[in-house]
C-alpha cells in the first residue's frame, strides 16, 4: 500500500500551514517549542491516516499533542464504545489503554484495531481476572455480574453486562434486582451502591490514579483559592468524593465546565484530562493537582506513527471470549442508548 507520509525530516513549512490550525486552541498548554517537536508528527499521522482510512480515538487522559492534534473521536470509555461502533474506517487506533483496545475490537470485529503500545494497561483492569470471576458467581450464585469496561475481554466474558463510570447507576438499576457483584473497582462500587437502594458486592480493585488523592489535598487547594469548584471522578475514594462540588465520569466534568463555566476549577482526576478540557474552555482557570497515568503516557505521537506506518500491534481476541464479552457490552450500550456518556 503506497503512502503520502512525507520522512520527518523534510517537514518543515508545510508541517507549519498543515498543524497551525490545531496547534492555535493548544497555544495556553502546550508552549511552541514544544510543537515545534510535536508538528512534523501530527502532520505526518494525519496524512497517513487518510492513506490507510485510519481514524485515532483518544481517551480524555490522552495528551494534548494527541487528543487535540490527531485524534478525530475522543471522550470517555462509554463515548470511545459508542463511537468505536459508528465508524467506517477500515483502521482504529486506539490512543488510550488496551482495555479500550479490546471493547473496540469487541464492537468492530471486522475492522483492524491497533494499539501504539502494548504496555498501555491498567492497574483496575490487572485486579482480577476470569477465574476470579467465575469463583464470585459460585460464592453468589445467580446474582448477576456488573463490570466495569476497565477490564480485560477475559473479564467481560464471564459478565452479565458492562458499566463506565457515565452509566453505572443506570446499568445496575435497569437489572431490576436487590443485589448485584460490581467489579473490580471498589470506590466507583461504594458511589454506586450510595446512589442506589441496591446491596452491592464488591472486589478490592483500585486505579493508581484516582486512590492517590486525599481530602487534606483537596482543603488545601479550597485554602489557597477562593471560590474553586472541585470535580472529583468516582474511582476516588470515598472521603475524597465527600469533598467534592461535583462527582462525575471525565465527560460529565468536561460537560459540566462547558455549561456552568466555573471561574476556577480543580479536577480530581488524572491530569491531562484537565489540561484538555482547559483547551476548550479558555475561559476557566484550571487548578491541577495532576497525578499522571502511567499507563495512557505510554502512548505518544512518534508511537502512534509507528503504529501506523508498521500497522501494529494489532489486537486480537479469541472468538469465543469475544462472543461472550461483546454481548455484556452490547447490553451496556443498549440501557439508555441515545444518552451519550
Amino acid at each position: 500500500m503506497a503512502t503520502t507520509v512525507i520522512p520527518l525530516e523534510q517537514l518543515s513549512r508545510e508541517v507549519q500551514e498543515e498543524t497551525r490550525a490545531r496547534y492555535e486552541p493548544m497555544r495556553s498548554i502546550v508552549p511552541e517549542v514544544e510543537w515545534d517537536l510535536h508538528a512534523p508528527y501530527v502532520a505526518a499521522i494525519n496524512r497517513l491516516k487518510k492513506d490507510r482510512n485510519a481514524i485515532v480515538l483518544a481517551h480524555n487522559y490522552q495528551t494534548t499533542e494527541i487528543f487535540h492534534g490527531v485524534a478525530d473521536l475522543s471522550g470517555d470509555s462509554l463515548a470511545l464504545a459508542q463511537l468505536a461502533v459508528d465508524t467506517d474506517a477500515e483502521v482504529i487506533v486506539l490512543a488510550g489503554v488496551h482495555f479500550m483496545a479490546e471493547t473496540a475490537k469487541l464492537l468492530n470485529p471486522d475492522k483492524t484495531v491497533l494499539i501504539p503500545d502494548m504496555a498501555a494497561g491498567c492497574s483496575l483492569a490487572d485486579s482480577i481476572t476470569g477465574a476470579d470471576v467465575r469463583l464470585l458467581k459460585e460464592r453468589y450464585p445467580g446474582v448477576p455480574v456488573v463490570t466495569y469496561v476497565n477490564t480485560s475481554a477475559e473479564v467481560k466474558a464471564e459478565s452479565d453486562i458492562c458499566c463506565t463510570s457515565s452509566n453505572a447507576v443506570e446499568v445496575v438499576e435497569s437489572l431490576g434486582t436487590d443485589r448485584v457483584i460490581f467489579l473490580p473497582d471498589e470506590y466507583l462500587g461504594r458511589w454506586v451502591a450510595s446512589q442506589t437502594g441496591v446491596d452491592v458486592i464488591l472486589w478490592k480493585g483500585h486505579c493508581v490514579v484516582h486512590e492517590r488523592f486525599t481530602p487534606e489535598e483537596i482543603r488545601r487547594f479550597r485554602g489557597a483559592y477562593d471560590g474553586i469548584q472541585v470535580l472529583a471522578h468516582p474511582e476516588c475514594p470515598p472521603e475524597v468524593l465527600a469533598e467534592a462540588d461535583y462527582v462525575g465520569s471525565t465527560s460529565g466534568m468536561a460537560r459540566h465546565v462547558s455549561e456552568t463555566q466555573p471561574a476556577r476549577v480543580l479536577m480530581i482526576t488524572e491530569c491531562s484530562m484537565a489540561d484538555n478540557v482547559a483547551v476548550e474552555n479558555p475561559g476557566v482557570e484550571m487548578v491541577r493537582p495532576c497525578n499522571i497515568c502511567p499507563y495512557m503516557n505510554t502512548i505518544t505521537l512518534p508511537k502512534i506513527l509507528h503504529s501506523l506506518e508498521t500497522m501494529t500491534t494489532e489486537v486480537v481476541i479469541d472468538p469465543d471470549v469475544a462472543d461472550r464479552a461483546r454481548r455484556a457490552v452490547e447490553r451496556m450500550l443498549e440501557v439508555g442508548r441515545g444518552k451519550g456518556g
